[in-house]
């Protein structure tokens, strides 16, 4: 797709790419999009910087008021995206090649897939794989299904619930926005932003009004979620860094990496999609898969396997009750993980989302499904069972920190590697892994800021991203060091209470691609 020129008649619309953009310091930038996003940022961060107990307080009470009262919403709707997802793989319009029938894909297999797992949620299993199995063995805040906790049934639900959260209902969310937006871009020839998949059933009003508030949402749930991501993430990094090496974990560290992620992260985007975002996923991989291994081998092979095995059947057994929203008596545990977690997967959808999109052309639906659906749920089980499992056994068996419960997350993964051999070695790894999981969300992130803000370009100017990848990195930066921990957790509260509104876009999304999927059949 290329500057300004006109897109496809597929839907027999007149609308150019880039035709309302706007010049601006270099920059090529949709102005509706880019300049109401640019300010509602900037006033965001003013009101949590000057007042953070209030900001958390009013945004904290939204949240929980949409966790409260629509819960049912957002768990039918991740119920409704799984189903979604394995109907287009069985059916005809999985056979639909995303880029026409002579598309090629733009990447190997491997690399594809390593971005998708690298953008997805790898950051988030290094921590919670560990914390999270932990926390409901040891009721920390509620257990799944009312499981005695400190038990081995306790212990078996606590993988198949972690597994729940890392399984089929996240990544068929992100496969929902991903194949809607690689579709209607590469094969109906429209613009690669959120707006671009509601074409069927809004017609040319999605150049308007009602698409410029789709768009500035989409912008507004990915900034915000990054930029907390970011700031945990610091968080979590500095913990690690003190726990190892016994540097101070206190502001100054933590803006410092910060710095050092935004640095490298500006490096990557400069360098490109193929010298920046790939490479450092392929990197994550080879990484992720050493800790992994020696992981397997240092906690007993025979116990991964056993773990494995717990896990899946865990998983198998309760995802129904799991599901389900009605007569839970779970409800503390139910509402503070399971409606969280959909609602914090639900507004990552759109950056998620379109990076998948960004980077699957090329693929059959089918291949596409299965790669962001199956896939990724199978790796997460086999990562859970090495490093959750290997928590819980040590839990169970009262070895180290983790059998008193989680204390700190951040510091989770690390209390489970000390009572490995080699531990400071292994934890110095999972220390730069963590940083490079962390540069490749923000380089992606900034990939799909850009697109949106530029009016679905996907060759728009470096400068651009360059300058996405520093507002993040500022965000976060100043939100935590002129607001510490209420700004950061008043700035997550406010991402997570979009995923209500995102679960409409998302079901109404479903109704729109399989339209178009449908027209695509002979």
């Amino acid at each position: 797709m290329t500057d300004h020129t006109k897109v496809s008649n597929a839907y027999d619309t007149d609308y150019q790419v880039g035709q309302d953009n706007v010049k601006i310091l270099g920059m090529d930038v949709h102005n509706p999009v880019f300049g109401t996003s640019a300010v509602l940022i900037v006033l965001f961060i003013l009101a949590t910087l000057l007042f953070p107990s209030e900001s958390k307080e009013m945004l904290v009470g939204a949240r929980t008021w949409s966790i409260n009262n629509f819960d049912w919403l957002i768990m039918g709707g991740g119920n409704i995206f799984v189903l979604f997802c394995i109907a287009v793989i069985i059916l005809p319009v999985g056979k639909i090649r995303l880029g026409g029938a002579d598309a090629k894909p733009d990447f190997s297999t491997m690399s594809w897939l390593s971005m998708l797992f690298a953008a997805g949620m790898g950051i988030g299993l290094m921590f919670w794989s560990v914390a999270e199995p932990v926390a409901y063995y040891t009721n920390w805040y509620g257990t799944p299904l009312n499981a005695a906790a400190n038990t081995p049934e306790g212990a078996s639900a606590a993988l198949g619930a972690t597994m729940f959260h890392w399984g089929l209902h996240p990544w068929a969310i992100y496969g929902v926005v991903g194949l809607a937006l690689c579709f209607f871009t590469y094969n109906k020839g429209l613009p690669l932003t959120l707006r671009s998949a509601f074409y069927p059933l809004f017609g040319e009003r999605v150049w308007g009004p009602v698409g410029h508030v789709i768009d500035i949402m989409a912008v507004l749930a990915t900034m915000f979620g990054l930029a907390t991501s970011l700031g945990l993430g610091a968080q979590q990094a500095s913990g690690g860094l003190n726990y190892l090496f016994g540097i101070e974990n206190g502001i100054a560290t933590q803006v410092a990496v910060i710095i050092l992620v935004t640095a490298v992260a500006l490096i990557s985007v400069v360098r490109g999609l193929d010298g920046g975002v790939k490479l450092l996923s392929n990197i994550n991989m080879v990484i992720a898969l050493v800790l992994l291994v020696f992981v397997i081998i240092a906690g007993s092979i025979m116990a991964f396997f056993g773990n494995l095995g717990e896990v899946l059947g865990s998983y198998a057994k309760n995802i129904v009750p799991l599901s389900n929203w009605v007569g839970r008596e779970d409800e503390t545990w139910f509402h503070g993980w399971t409606v969280f977690y959909w609602a914090w997967w639900i507004s990552w959808s759109p950056f998620v989302g379109m990076f998948i999109a960004r980077v699957s052309r090329g693929r059959t639906v089918r291949e596409f499904m299965t790669a962001v659906l199956v896939i990724p749920t199978f790796l997460s089980a086999i990562w859970m069972a090495a490093f959750g499992g290997t928590a819980l056994d040590q839990a169970q068996a009262g070895i180290g920190e983790l059998s008193k419960g989680v204390g700190d997350v951040s510091l989770a993964m690390y209390q489970m590697l000390a009572n490995l051999p080699l531990s400071e070695i292994t934890s110095g790894i999972a220390v730069l892994l963590v940083l490079v999981f962390f540069i490749t969300s923000s380089d992606s992130g900034s990939l799909v800021i850009d697109s949106i803000t530029s009016g679905g370009k996907t060759d728009a100017p470096v400068s651009q991203r360059v300058f996405w990848a520093t507002i993040q990195g500022l965000i976060a930066g100043v939100l935590l060091f002129g607001g510490g921990a209420e700004a950061l957790s008043a700035l997550q509260a406010g991402a997570v209470t979009t995923g209500l509104p995102f679960t409409v876009i998302l079901l109404l999304m479903c109704v729109s691609v399989y339209k178009g999927l449908k027209s695509e059949l002979p």
